[in-house]
């Protein structure tokens, strides 16, 4: 799942009359980018949420065919759901396996963790290197598993299995307490990603990804 519904406000005026994940870097856009790794680690199915100016990002991706894809479009439209309540309305399409979810306004060269093995726990996180413009990280790693002391970044790439969000409703909320709770049962997988990573969610940031080369 890659979740693109967000607003972007950061980034405007930009995305006043641009999506955010139809962004470009280095002339293609950052949904794009996600389709063509995606498709390059095996993946067969992708469903995208979509919110604001969401009908650009259905018209530029359609059928995703041309990207080697089957795409499937959960369309929040003026009611967008946040991150928990995204995956939620998407869980119907998402099927019974573990699922992968992609943030859509990241840049990286990192392969994308499809095989990331869920033993013993209900989900995985990717966690990254504190970027310069943070003082501080949103989770650690102990053996494995994730710890809430604030070492490192999350990357906006993790892996669930649909039981994660058994007994959720469709609604707005973030996913980011059901990670806090899953940490302090020792119930959610953690890795660190040491590649190329960067968040393009404000202007200056953007320019930096356009003018690094990939």
């Amino acid at each position: 799942m890659l979740l693109a519904a967000g607003r972007g406000k950061r980034l405007r005026p930009l995305t006043d009359s641009v999506p955010k994940a139809l962004v470009d870097v280095q002339g293609r856009s950052l949904i794009e980018r996600h389709l063509d790794a995606l498709a390059a680690a095996g993946v067969t199915t992708v469903v995208i949420n979509l919110g604001w100016l969401g009908s650009q990002i259905e018209d530029r991706i359609g059928s995703g065919e041309r990207y080697g894809l089957r795409v499937i479009f959960s369309d929040e439209k003026d009611n967008v759901l946040e991150t928990g309540g995204g995956i939620v309305r998407a869980l119907p399409f998402l099927g019974s396996e573990p699922f992968l979810v992609v943030n859509a306004d990241i840049v990286t060269d990192m392969t994308m963790p499809v095989t990331l093995s869920l033993d013993d726990v209900d989900a995985h996180l990717v966690l990254v290197p504190n970027p310069v413009y943070r003082d501080t990280g949103d989770f650690g790693i102990a053996d494995g598993r994730l710890t809430n002391a604030p070492d490192l970044t999350y990357s906006g790439v993790s892996i669930y299995r649909p039981e994660f969000f058994d007994g959720c409703r469709v609604e707005r909320f973030s996913v980011v307490p059901m990670w806090k709770e899953g940490a302090n049962a020792s119930r959610i997988g953690a890795s660190v990603y040491e590649g190329y990573w960067a968040d393009v969610g404000t202007p200056e940031r953007l320019a930096a990804a356009n003018l690094r080369e990939l």
